[in-house]
């Protein structure tokens, strides 16, 4: 199997201090790791059980809507195979930030699914 499971979905938010409080307060949502990416992104990490929720703030709002995060066992393998299949590449490969000692060395894309939406691929 290529995909492993749904390593987080994400949201974008207005103001993400807010988010956070509304997110820990109501539905016991604890942060675990935060960053600003090098364009200026603030993204937080929340989680639930084993439930990833990521909170996303652009200081200029280029981004809107949300996106989901498959986890994959072999990137470019599944780089290859979307690619062969047409899916469109919005993002090359690139390395991230490790959340946690487990994704250290982790590579991170983006794909377009068929109505737009963020296909982020992990691993």
């Amino acid at each position: 199997m290529l995909f492993k499971r749904i390593d987080h979905v994400a949201i974008h938010v207005s103001d993400i201090d807010r988010s956070i409080s509304f997110y820990r307060n109501n539905f016991g949502c604890d942060k675990y790791f935060e960053h600003t990416a090098g364009s200026g992104f603030r993204i937080a990490y929340l989680r639930v059980g084993d439930t990833v929720l990521e909170l996303v703030n652009s200081p200029e709002d280029r981004m809107s809507g949300f996106h989901f995060c498959f986890e994959t066992c072999d990137l470019d393998a599944a780089i290859k195979k979307l690619k062969a299949c047409g899916v469109k590449c919005v993002t090359e490969p690139y390395e991230t930030v490790a959340r946690s000692p487990r994704e250290k060395g982790w590579r991170r894309t983006v794909f377009e699914g068929p109505d737009g939406e963020q296909i982020e691929l992990r691993g």
